[in-house]
């Protein structure tokens, strides 16, 4: 993620010059005047805190480069008595290095750790993936009366996403924090860590959940490029969805149809489209098809529909229910499969994969 720089609410290199002309500051102006100054100078001179927005000094610098320095012009006249048109000097010194920022912001603090973030605590929930989550704060849409209306708003995995959210280490080290930089963050929830490919479609507007992710759905153990290992450790506010392209879900993804054909091994598939005959692949064959893939329960795992490019592969380096099953396929057919967990990833798959039988629609477009 992308650092920004911010202006912190603290004493920092201009602390000393600010102390130094505090006293005639508060002569000439006003408290409430100084509303224009980066918070890193305010301290010094309000002995109060004041908020800015993200990252841009509230009221901003230019209208104190103006007034310090018509004021440093005018009362530096040789009609002021001599210690006034030093006092004025420094005025417009200290004016003009305040507004263009010649003192550099103070550095951001990092957020404490959870009192939580060492081990998964027992009242956590946790995902046959291993991924395990609290809720910290309810949906917007929990207060809704209609049962489906948190399902309806939360993102699938081609939707992008809008978040805040902070990083830590299971020893209370913060590596990521958006919240400390003060830009929520956006992007497609199929360009992360499959941790939180999962743990978001869990999610809905308004909601914040604290996620611990194991390493084989983070960076690993042991990552190349300074990426934190092992367990990590988010909390994540979902604030909008932006809604991806869609495939609509089969009806019949929750078990296989009567009128499917059933292998020997136990892959049901069902002929949507017809294709032209001729060639068919066999195990070792290189083939060229467009996907998608379902849980029983409806939820879409993976498409090549959505990336918009098609797949190519051999067929002896997929899973086995692909591998026979595509074998029954011509060119230009369309099928649906219903392949059993012994054949696909498993009943309990680490790593993410979808588990238990997977339903897909198959296109083949090419055999080589």
């Amino acid at each position: 993620m992308r650092e920004a720089t911010h202006w912190q609410i603290t004493d920092a290199c201009c602390g000393d010059a600010t102390r130094g002309t505090q006293e005639l500051l508060n002569g000439l102006l006003p408290p409430k005047r100084f509303w224009g100054c980066p918070t890193h100078m305010v301290p010094p001179l309000l002995k109060s805190k004041m908020r800015t927005q993200r990252g841009v000094p509230r009221g901003g610098p230019w209208p104190w480069l103006v007034l310090l320095s018509v004021a440093s012009l005018i009362c530096s006249s040789p009609a002021f008595a001599p210690p006034w048109r030093r006092s004025c000097a420094l005025l417009g010194l200290f004016g003009l290095g305040t507004s263009l920022g010649l003192c550099p912001p103070a550095e951001a603090q990092d957020l404490p750790a959870p009192p939580d973030v060492a081990a998964v605590p027992a009242d956590a929930e946790v995902t046959p993936s291993g991924l395990a989550f609290k809720v910290l704060r309810a949906p917007n849409c929990a207060s809704s009366t209609a049962p489906e209306a948190c399902e309806d708003e939360r993102p699938l995995k081609f939707d992008k996403v809008t978040v805040d959210y902070t990083g830590w280490q299971t020893n209370g080290r913060m590596f990521d924090s958006s919240v400390k930089r003060g830009q929520r963050a956006s992007f497609g929830l199929s360009q992360v860590i499959k941790g939180w490919t999962e743990g978001l479609q869990l999610m809905a507007p308004g909601e914040k959940r604290r996620f611990w992710i194991p390493a084989d759905l983070a960076y690993g153990e042991n990552p190349q490029g300074g990426r934190p290992g092992g367990l990590l450790v988010f909390d994540v506010e979902l604030f909008s969805v932006e809604r991806g392209p869609r495939v609509p879900t089969p009806e019949d993804v929750r078990a296989p149809p009567a009128d499917a054909e059933v292998t020997a091994s136990g892959i049901a598939s069902k002929v949507l489209k017809p294709g032209s005959g001729g060639q068919r692949p066999t195990s070792s064959s290189v083939v060229t098809v467009d996907y998608t893939g379902w849980t029983t329960e409806g939820r879409l795992f993976d498409s090549s529909v959505l990336r918009g490019r098609r797949a190519t592969f051999r067929l002896d380096q997929v899973i086995p229910g692909w591998t026979e099953g595509v074998q029954l396929m011509a060119v230009g057919e369309k099928r649906r499969f219903w392949i059993p967990a012994a054949l696909a990833y498993g009943e309990n798959p680490a790593g993410g994969k979808p588990a238990g039988m997977l339903v897909f629609d198959v296109t083949l477009y090419q055999v080589q």
